[in-house]
């Protein structure tokens, strides 16, 4: 008893962690969005992109696609830029070049214009996404960093489940003309009020040390992340081609490779992924647990975007519509989660919401069969449970991984945690696409597809299990 009351004096007499500037979140979070809502707001404008360009489909595939593959191989590399050169630095940059692909998409002239410009915002967002995760991680600190992450989450989701409704109400509402153009030209004043606040907003953190750049470990890493990315991508409608068998096998020689080469440089230099972070049980099993998570989100809205506009014919904007159903739930929990982790502890909110999301889609599944011929919004429980579950889910399955690790190698785990999240988005895509496209009926690829997804819900349950305990 005496033993508890002097900690609890002790902890009180501590001198507390000055405060992050009033700012900081608003910056960060602004960024955080525009990478969420260029990531699925594409979707919508892909008919009129076809229609205004005269693109065709393997072009349009690449507009979809070389966001993401930019941004998944440039994610690792740009935590070390952040770690070597300046968090604030390295964040700066990234939201200027973002601003200015934006522009460069918004007034493409050309297919292939439009697709180099998605490749390059894909890259800017590689070098901000590390940045607001270390950001996060060392400007905060306990019941605050917490809140901070559970920010963090709700801005991703809000971005990834309202993007394709936004996107509807931007290309509907036909803003000086513009079409489909104002979905990445609406990005340029937010963009640009963001970057004027950086300075004054954000304190400069960096690695105690400036760590070396790794140049072998950076080559190694981006060829196959290309290489194991680009075939998952492109894989799927081109009916699986002999390079693509190559290049994933390929990948998997390149990967073992760079994980020799990271635990061999950890003992002797600067890695770009130091292999000391996964000797703690949280960062290890929370990459897992991410993994498990991102194979089953971007995957969920791409059957489901499918299903409402090919399987119950819906509009962009009808479409957008019914996904408010699993906005509202996300938006009711998530607002929330940092109070259910103070009570919980992460890994039990992070259940919770797993079973929650398991329950929601697996009401998904029952309703695609029982109620093909009726009311679209028959789907709304099921997809405001999914929702509620969501919210619960994003941010304590980012900050769990996060939480242990030393402010020194903050710019390496968040890199980390960032291409685990978009490396698992487009293997999800991958493996549930085959089972939609095998289905041939779209309300039997439906209900085939969340069901299988609920079944992933269930292995972040149990992945969670391996997590430490802590509040």
């Amino acid at each position: 008893m005496s033993t508890a009351l002097d900690t609890r004096r002790r902890v009180a007499a501590a001198p507390a962690a000055p405060a992050a500037p009033g700012g900081l979140l608003p910056v960060v979070l602004t960024a955080t969005f525009m990478t969420a809502l260029d990531t699925f707001v594409v979707n919508v404008a892909v008919p009129s992109v076809q229609a205004d360009l005269g693109a065709g489909p393997a072009v349009v595939q690449w507009v979809m696609a070389g966001f993401g593959l930019a941004l998944a191989v440039g994610l690792v590399t740009a935590g070390r830029l952040g770690d070597r050169y300046g968090r604030r630095r390295v964040f700066a940059l990234g939201l200027a070049l973002f601003t200015l692909a934006s522009a460069g998409c918004g007034l493409a002239p050309t297919a292939a214009t439009l697709v180099g410009a998605r490749v390059a915002q894909g890259l800017a967002a590689a070098l901000m996404g590390p940045q607001v995760l270390a950001i996060l991680r060392t400007a905060f600190e306990g019941a605050a960093q917490a809140r901070a992450f559970a920010r963090y989450g709700l801005t991703m989701g809000i971005g990834a489940v309202f993007g394709q409704l936004i996107g509807g109400l931007l290309i509907r509402a036909d803003l000086f003309g513009l079409g489909w153009r104002s979905c990445f030209l609406i990005n340029l004043p937010i963009g640009l009020a963001a970057l004027a606040a950086v300075r004054r907003c954000l304190p400069e953190s960096r690695a105690p040390q400036r760590p070396g750049l790794d140049p072998v470990g950076v080559l190694l890493a981006t060829v196959a992340l290309t290489a194991l990315v680009l075939p998952l991508i492109q894989g799927p409608s081109l009916g699986w081609p002999l390079w693509t068998v190559l290049c994933l096998a390929a990948a998997a020689v390149l990967l073992v490779g760079f994980a020799v080469h990271q635990h061999r440089t950890t003992a002797t230099g600067t890695p770009l992924v130091d292999t000391r972070l996964f000797r703690g049980r949280a960062f290890a099993t929370g990459l897992l647990a991410q993994l498990a998570f991102w194979l089953g989100q971007a995957s969920f809205f791409l059957v489901l975007a499918l299903h409402l506009q090919l399987g119950r014919g819906l509009d962009a904007l009808g479409a957008g519509l019914v996904f408010t159903a699993i906005g509202l739930g996300y938006l009711l929990t998530s607002n929330a989660t940092h109070r259910v982790t103070a009570h919980l502890g992460e890994p039990r909110t992070i259940t919770v919401g797993g079973l929650l999301m398991a329950a929601g889609l697996g009401l998904l599944a029952l309703t695609a069969y029982g109620a093909a011929d009726g009311s679209v919004w028959w789907l709304a429980p099921g997809l405001f449970v999914d929702g509620l579950g969501m919210g619960l889910v994003i941010a304590p399955v980012t900050s769990v991984a996060l939480a242990a690790v030393e402010p020194r190698l903050a710019g390496a785990a968040a890199g980390a945690v960032a291409t685990v999240q978009q490396v698992g988005g487009a293997v999800g895509i991958a493996l549930i696409g085959l089972v939609y496209y095998g289905a041939g009926d779209p309300t039997a690829a439906f209900g085939r597809s969340v069901a299988v997804l609920a079944v992933l819900e269930l292995v972040l349950v149990g992945l969670v299990r391996l997590l430490p305990r802590r509040s």
